[in-house]
């Protein structure tokens, strides 16, 4: 039997990675989608060789690892360059999903944490989706505290990713995370209905 398939997602800022971990301590397992991406570009053979094909060699250091600072460089200011990055790296995550899924199939259900989850169009494969939200004041002051940046600088991301309108006409489910309401009754609340419905 496989089981229910729970995507969460939220602008920059928003404490997505926060609600998710709190569905951790309830048991239940969690696929970090930020992280899986950055793993397959070091591991996926054939992410590597697209990466290669697109960007260059100096994609990589020589000791094989991924030149981070090289590919952002790249990609920061030129939307073609970074949906052409997107398309490359968000298939090969696609497949760590599905090979992870299948590993913790006994599990009820399991939560994707992805940033880009509506744009990448994975929230179709998806049974439910949940959107995490917060005021944009708030989410500017946690990015700037998070990654010493300025006020614009966070702004500036904001303005590239789809914005909460959008995204709430697509989520099945939205968490208020606005350090106002209490997290963990939104939290348990959708818990147990994903465990009815699994």
């Amino acid at each position: 039997m496989n089981n229910l398939k729970v995507g969460i997602t939220g602008g920059i800022g928003t404490g997505k990675s926060t609600i998710a971990k709190v569905f951790e301590v309830l048991g239940v397992p969690v696929f970090y989608a930020d992280a899986a991406a950055k793993l397959a570009m070091n591991t996926d053979p054939e992410l590597r060789s697209s990466l290669i094909n697109s960007f260059g060699a100096q994609a990589f250091f020589e000791d094989g690892t991924l030149n981070r600072k090289f590919i952002s460089a790249i990609v920061f200011n030129d939307d073609q360059q970074l949906r052409m990055l997107n398309s490359l790296v968000h298939p090969a995550v696609f497949r760590a999903f599905d090979v992870w899924a299948e590993a913790h199939k006994e599990a009820p259900y399991v939560l994707k944490e992805a940033a880009l989850l509506f744009e990448s169009g994975s929230y179709k494969t998806f049974d439910h989706t949940i959107l995490v939200k917060s005021s944009q004041e708030l989410r500017i002051q946690r990015v700037m505290r998070r990654d010493n940046v300025s006020a614009e600088q966070v702004k500036l991301r904001i303005k590239r990713q789809l914005p909460d309108e959008e995204k709430e006409k697509l989520a099945d489910f939205v968490i208020i995370n606005d350090e106002q309401q209490l997290i963990i009754p939104q939290v348990l609340k959708l818990h147990e209905l994903f465990l009815k419905k699994a």
